[in-house]
């Protein structure tokens, strides 16, 4: 594959895989202020942020087989247009009810975006290349946390929140168009593959059932969901405990972005000379100390702004060396049914993710605990379930 080719495919698959952390991220900084216009607490404004984690785990498995069924520009299609509408309708909500329904119908068309771009590396590149073109795509994924809490923050400072929705349906239609024109269809539709519940749950199931699919997307989603818990937390630590400005509050959103951004780059080197296992058992150790560490230092009220963006910071660039290579290794196994094991995969992480962000609002507005608390939750539970598989694995 020509360099140039590979460059653009890589940037229009990461584009759309950066759909969904870019719906996350950019309105963060508002939720004050749409707390304050919708009369509610900034907790119930972290609600629909949980309905939008359910709403991409619930919607991959729902693409998972239609992405196998009929190719992948089709699905995307659906995707990007019910995205678009629900975007615009956030626009006009009238209560929180409202908008965490809308944010859910929004993730129902992101994940597309997100189940093909990940089908489409494992349709479009080799196994031996997967790791290295998942790195790529997180330096275009990771680029979100640097722009778009920054960028949201200047637009709910000029014009409001509902600026953001209406810039997130324009980022879409832009999407859609690149997805018309110059992306290419990697995966003839299947007629055979029938899209009748007993079929699709055995598909899912023969996924599942795979060793190294369900240790490392575990490992992955578990992570992940400590990556879900800081974005949950982040508003109430950075701007009400610690007192940092909308606009601050992104700046640090993309500081922080450099370590996973650098890492998920640095694992790229870092494969020339180790494998994904390795690397991924040894940054899983990593973080699990880094998580612990965090634990402690908030417990004994050690921690201020500076220590927990170190933290925080930390964590990140662990979840940068395990992401894509867990990753690769979750969809190895699969070519046929690459779209539902992604979907599978992905779904885990979202559910996840959702679960841990919706603890996240339950507890107190005064304290930074909640975070290193869940976060050391997640990854050791990880670590646990990457020891006990890796001896599977090993053993088979």
């Amino acid at each position: 594959m020509a360099i140039s080719k590979k460059f653009y495919l890589i940037l229009i698959l990461g584009s759309l895989a950066a759909l969904g952390p870019f719906s996350i991220d950019m309105y963060l900084p508002g939720f004050d202020a749409i707390a304050q216009d919708l009369n509610t607490t900034v907790p119930k404004v972290s609600l629909s942020l949980s309905g939008f984690f359910i709403g991409i785990s619930f919607g991959q498995l729902l693409y998972g087989p239609l992405l196998d069924k009929f190719g992948r520009k089709k699905p995307l299609y659906i995707g990007l247009v019910l995205y678009i509408a629900a975007s615009v309708a956030c626009l006009a909500v009238k209560d929180i009810n409202q908008l965490i329904i809308l944010r859910f119908v929004q993730a129902i068309g992101s994940c597309a975006t997100a189940v093909a771009s990940v089908a489409m590396v494992r349709d479009l590149f080799s196994v031996k290349e997967s790791p290295k073109v998942f790195s790529s795509l997180m330096l275009v994924i990771a680029i979100s946390p640097m722009l778009a809490p920054t960028a949201g923050g200047y637009l709910i400072a000029a014009y409001g929140w509902p600026s953001v929705f209406l810039f997130l349906a324009v980022m879409a239609a832009l999407m859609l168009a690149a997805v018309v024109f110059f992306l290419p269809e990697s995966f003839s539709p299947d007629p055979d593959y029938s899209l009748k519940p007993s079929p699709i749950i055995k598909s899912f199931l023969g996924v599942i059932v795979e060793p190294q699919f369900y240790t490392y997307a575990l490992v992955s989603a578990l992570c992940f969901a400590g990556l879900f818990t800081y974005v949950a937390a982040s508003p109430v630590a950075f701007m009400n405990i610690y007192g940092v400005s909308k606009t601050g509050y992104g700046w640090i959103f993309a500081l922080l972005s450099v370590a996973f951004i650098g890492s998920s780059q640095v694992n790229s080197l870092l494969l020339r000379w180790f494998s994904s296992k390795s690397i991924v058992k040894w940054a899983l150790l990593c973080q699990t100390i880094f998580s612990i560490a965090f634990l402690i230092a908030a417990f004994y009220d050690m921690l201020d702004l500076y220590s927990t963006i170190s933290f925080i910071a930390l964590f990140l660039a662990c979840l940068g060396l395990i992401n894509p290579n867990a990753s690769a290794l979750s969809l190895a196994p699969f070519f046929k049914n690459a779209g539902s094991a992604s979907a599978l995969m992905g779904a885990i992480q979202m559910g996840l993710g959702a679960l841990a962000s919706v603890l996240v609002s339950f507890f107190p507005e005064d304290s930074v605990l909640p975070m290193p608390l869940i976060m050391t939750v997640v990854v050791t539970t990880a670590l646990l379930i990457h020891t006990v598989g890796s001896k599977k694995l090993s053993l088979s």
